[in-house]
């Protein structure tokens, strides 16, 4: 029988791990024969999240010139590197005419320019092409069937072939192996979630659940009440926009080349407040100029193999230290060698001194203090973490006032290159990442930090906000902001530290932000039920893997031979399915290594037959010849039955 390979999950992760498969194949597998499935309810290439069928209004939150999909020199991996396009080499080609587009895109792509935001519908015919591209690249005697269905349980001995079961399938698809890239998934309500639902609904109230926002029914909002928001991050801003441009806002450019709102009348009053009470930093809008940070120099593989072992490990104590030095490194690297009028002392003395210094000790910060004369070019972390720490207003509508002087300074800090070691500190913040891979889930602190600081949304949307402000539509509730269910008046209650003494009522409660990716109360089935059958999780919820291919764990430690898992619901977690270009992408290097892993298995399996256990025939699927357009689900059905 034929060697076969399921991965559940056909989106930009799944589609990474093709391409790696296509390009380490003719080392490690050569000409033998494998049936290749592709299990998703989602068109392959987007996925769920990146589908087509979204909102033209929705953005990405990088630059075109800085999504791609494919490895460059910069990647560490054994397997060889297959260039191609990013996203704004993409659309270049497509105008050229070297490649096409649905009509429906073509002025999308005809206005793209390299640091210009794409709309999510053209990054998924990017990530579409990318996967046509890869399945084509795959050996002519690797069949690759679709399903477009959802995966729901995974059955199988260690030592033997696997049973993937599919919704409404009554026959499994029999696999070698198994790779789940499942992506976001849904999560199964909190204790604190089910009372709120409950609390709604025995008050005619509308509560809204963590969720991918462009999934939510926002429909039940009604124009002109109060709604309160818990998040002040990207799934925020993606609900701002469908909440104004999406129910008939328009904006225009007022006498000072800001924008200007015009509510439709549609349009609900958004109560939004956080930990922090602002929003994300804008997404830097200048290019660096000279010498890169020298990283990783305080946070690399040296000093994570010295930590403790990860049983043992404590972030705050053992690895935030380290963190904090890189991040200052590349900080006072760049403001030394780029503006050295602004320091004191030259950049060799300043480096030999840093390095001998202890993070965090009184020394490094004395060094610091004695060098760099404005406090506003030393770096603090924790200021940083903390904005509005202390600070207070007297009423609400000064608060309105100083989150809006907030957000401008934040926009034309990010848009200044006098103010470039910003953009070192996010450089150093992906090498950071890039090493925490290595010593698995760090919690969702560490996670939420990166994305204020590294991944916020593009200057224009914090303008957007900014006039929505201005006209009254979003209203900041400030840091520390609290929500009570008022059972007595029958109302949801908001307050902050930023403002004592203050509340906002509302009869509707939207959390925004994406649901925890937890094994234990996630809404996949399959994810759900591996664990309840003895997949190891991390004390943070998510599924433990090896970190050198992504086998999956189990409560042992013990390595499945035959069951892999990469994506942000492993402790593996990577930042994100593509990245920009020459970053030594964690994601990258995880492809790589599953996929040599996977097709060494397979080879192994296929030279000697009786080591993959009893083989059964595995039904007839949609065979999908290379290149052709994506089926539609009911040509997928139809094959599948």
């Amino acid at each position: 029988m034929r060697p076969s390979l399921v991965i559940v999950g056909a989106g930009p992760r799944g589609s990474g791990l093709v391409e790696r498969i296509a390009a380490n194949a003719a080392q490690l597998y050569g000409d033998t024969p494998l049936d290749l499935h592709l299990v998703d309810p989602h068109p392959p290439g987007g996925g769920r999240i990146w589908r087509p069928g979204q909102s033209p209004l929705l953005w990405m939150n990088s630059t075109a010139e800085d999504v791609t999909m494919f490895t460059d020199e910069s990647v560490e991996q054994e397997g060889p590197v297959r260039p191609g396009p990013s996203l704004a080499e993409w659309a270049a080609a497509v105008r050229a005419g070297e490649l096409t587009v649905a009509p429906h895109l073509t002025a999308a792509v005809e206005a793209l320019g390299p640091r210009d935001f794409a709309g999510r519908r053209l990054q998924s015919a990017y990530l579409s092409w990318v996967h046509d591209r890869s399945v084509a690249a795959l050996p002519p005697r690797i069949a690759v069937h679709e399903h477009r269905r959802t995966a729901v349980r995974v059955s199988g001995p260690r030592d033997g072939r696997q049973q993937v079961w599919l919704e409404g399938r009554p026959e499994p698809l029999v696999a070698d192996a198994v790779v789940l890239t499942l992506g976001h998934l849904e999560s199964a309500p909190s204790p604190e979630q089910r009372t709120l639902t409950a609390f709604a609904d025995r008050h005619q109230l509308t509560y809204l659940p963590p969720a991918f926002t462009a999934d939510s029914d926002l429909s039940a909002l009604r124009p002109g009440e109060p709604v309160l928001v818990r998040g002040f991050g990207l799934a925020f801003v993606d609900l701002m926009v469908l909440l104004t441009e999406g129910r008939g806002g328009t904006y225009t450019t007022g006498p000072d080349g800001e924008p200007v709102y015009h509510p439709s009348g549609r349009e609900p009053v958004l109560h939004v407040g956080s930990r922090r009470g602002v929003p994300y930093h804008s997404k830097i809008g200048y290019e660096l100029q000279g010498e890169r940070p020298p990283v990783p120099r305080f946070f690399g593989p040296a000093q994570v193999d010295a930590l403790p072992a990860r049983e043992e490990l404590d972030f705050r104590r053992d690895v935030w230290p380290l963190i904090d030095k890189e991040l200052g490194f590349a900080h006072y690297h760049r403001l030394f060698t780029a503006h050295p009028e602004r320091t004191r002392v030259a950049w060799p003395d300043f480096e030999e001194k840093y390095a001998a210094a202890d993070p965090g000790s009184a020394a490094l910060q004395a060094l610091v203090e004695a060098s760099v004369p404005d406090p506003a070019d030393r770096l603090d972390l924790t200021a940083l973490d903390h904005p509005l720490a202390g600070v207070t207003y007297p009423d609400g509508e000064a608060l309105q006032d100083g989150l809006r002087g907030y957000i401008e300074a934040d926009l034309d800090r990010r848009h200044d290159p006098a103010h470039s070691p910003d953009l070192a500190v996010f450089l150093a913040l992906l090498s950071v990442y890039g090493q925490l891979v290595r010593i698995g889930d760090r919690g969702p602190w560490w996670h939420g930090f990166f994305s204020y600081l590294a991944s916020g949304p593009p200057g224009p949307r914090l303008r957007q906000l900014l006039a929505l402000s201005r006209a009254g539509v979003v209203r900041f509730l400030g840091a520390d902001a609290t929500v009570t269910a008022d059972e007595r008046r029958g109302v949801f209650r908001a307050r902050s530290a930023a403002v004592p003494g203050e509340t906002v009522e509302a009869k509707a409660l939207v959390e925004a932000r994406l649901p925890e990716p937890t094994v234990e109360h996630t809404g996949d089935a399959l994810l759900r039920g591996l664990h309840a059958e003895g997949a190891a999780s991390t004390p943070g919820g998510l599924l433990a893997v090896d970190a050198a291919d992504g086998r999956v764990l189990d409560g042992a430690g013990r390595p499945h031979p035959r069951r892999f898992a990469l994506g942000p619901h492993t402790d593996a977690r990577s930042g994100g399915a593509f990245a920009r270009p020459r970053t030594n992408a964690p994601a990258f290097r995880q492809n790589d290594a599953t996929a040599r892993a996977l097709l060494t298995l397979l080879r192994g399996l296929a030279a000697s037959p009786t080591a993959s256990g009893a083989r059964a025939t595995t039904p007839a699927a949609s065979v999908v010849p290379a290149p052709r357009p994506a089926p539609t689900s009911e040509e997928s059905h139809a094959a599948d039955q």
